[in-house]
């Protein structure tokens, strides 16, 4: 397992990665069919420097893929699980913080749509982080199962002749 830093940083980028990836795709796909208002690659200005929508979910996108890379040690379930609980998290977190402190309304006034394509644009993110972070590890920290030989069994080595 790498350490720390290393596994921040790869977090931030493979954040980064899925937002252009996975959570663009998916936005895409629900623009295509109608589902969705939003295109993909939005560059409209985000308050207060005028950052283009894009770069401004590529960069909080990267600050919880910072989390998500230095927890990594401590999952249990398979990555792209718990990088779907990632992207619920942080839909959740939008909803409920992040879209009041910026004067939208409360979880988008309950509407129930608007709310579950937060969940699969979000979750679809996650799922993209837990999927490209292993792939970014340098290949000495990969974890590959070895098929083992089994031993003699303890004092087998005694009967044996010299």
């Amino acid at each position: 397992m790498p350490d720390a830093r290393t596994r921040a940083f790869l977090g931030f980028v493979a954040a980064v990665i899925s937002v252009l990836t996975f959570h663009q795709g998916m936005l895409a796909l629900l623009h295509i069919v109608g589902w969705s208002p939003f295109v993909p690659y939005r560059s409209t200005p985000v308050p207060p420097f005028a950052i283009p929508y894009i770069a401004n979910v590529c960069f909080w996108s990267g600050l919880y893929g910072v989390l998500f890379g230095l927890l990594w040690a401590r999952f249990t379930l398979p990555l792209w699980c718990c990088g779907l609980v990632l992207g619920v998290v942080s839909a959740v977190i939008a909803m409920f913080v992040v879209a009041p402190m910026k004067g939208y309304p409360f979880a988008y006034d309950w509407q129930p749509w608007p709310m579950a394509r937060s969940f699969l644009v979000n979750g679809f993110w996650g799922i993209g982080v837990g999927l490209i972070l292993p792939m970014l590890m340098p290949r000495g920290d990969r974890v590959i199962s070895v098929p083992t030989v089994p031993s003699a069994p303890v004092g087998a080595h005694e009967s044996l002749p010299h």
